[in-house]
């Protein structure tokens, strides 16, 4: 019986970390948007993308609240947004999206994680030729929305892909790509249409993929683990089968 109740409690840490990795993520996102297109979400679009995310992953509504005083703060950070690329190992491409306040650390620290993981960390371009930048709609799985005809009515404003995934909490959602410059233009056609995702975000989405046994598979996801641990790194993506 104890040997359950700790399994159950490491589990739920984990869960908890996991959350708490993701209202910092949204938190910093939310500062982004509010300083780069002002605090109004009617107005700011990128603002109305993260209120979504934020709802998806049930950040709380005073948590956002705060995030977007902050922004509006004078001594509030400025976050730079950069780009990590290398290669973990067994020759999987990893991509590392930062939002930080001192590069310095942020590289020392990816560098440090890459190495450690048997990995190595590379210039720019040196990967995310592999990968296309595309944005990402999750959209709940509906009676009144019919596959065929969204993926109809929105091929004119972008949409490049259609199928099925799961959301944030393994539920079956829609999910919709399209090419980066399109993801304003796709937003758009699907709030004039009265349809809220549940998230939508721009990924990195890999062109070709590599295949690893379990044993290599783990060694390359420990390594991915480590990373998204970082208070500095917001999302990381690779080319793992």
């Amino acid at each position: 019986m104890g040997r359950i109740f700790e399994v159950r409690k490491s589990t739920m840490f984990a869960r908890w970390d996991r959350m708490a990795k993701q209202f910092t993520r949204i938190g910093k996102e939310i500062v982004i948007a509010v300083k780069a297109g002002g605090p109004d979400p009617a107005t700011n679009p990128t603002l109305r993308r993260c209120y979504l995310n934020a709802k998806a992953v049930n950040m709380p509504k005073d948590r956002v609240e705060a995030a977007i005083k902050r922004a509006m703060g004078k001594d509030t950070s400025n976050y730079d947004e950069i780009l990590y690329e290398g290669y973990g190992p067994h020759g999987v491409a990893i991509l590392v999206e930062t939002a930080t306040d001192n590069h310095v650390r942020t590289v020392a620290n990816v560098k440090a994680i890459f190495n450690k993981g048997n990995g190595a960390l590379g210039n720019s371009n040196s990967v995310s030729f592999q990968f296309k930048k595309m944005g990402v709609f999750k959209l709940a799985l509906a009676d009144n929305i019919s596959a065929e005809d969204l993926e109809l009515e929105l091929i004119d404003f972008g949409l490049e892909e259609l199928g099925e995934g799961t959301g944030e909490n393994g539920e079956e959602v829609l999910v919709l790509r399209c090419a980066f410059t399109d993801f304003g233009n796709l937003q758009k056609a699907l709030e004039d249409r009265g349809i809220t995702p549940i998230s939508s975000e721009l990924e990195w989405i890999p062109t070709t993929t590599v295949e690893l046994d379990e044993e290599k598979a783990q060694e390359l996801l420990k390594l991915v683990d480590k990373l998204e641990q970082d208070e500095d790194v917001q999302k990381v993506f690779h080319n793992l089968a």
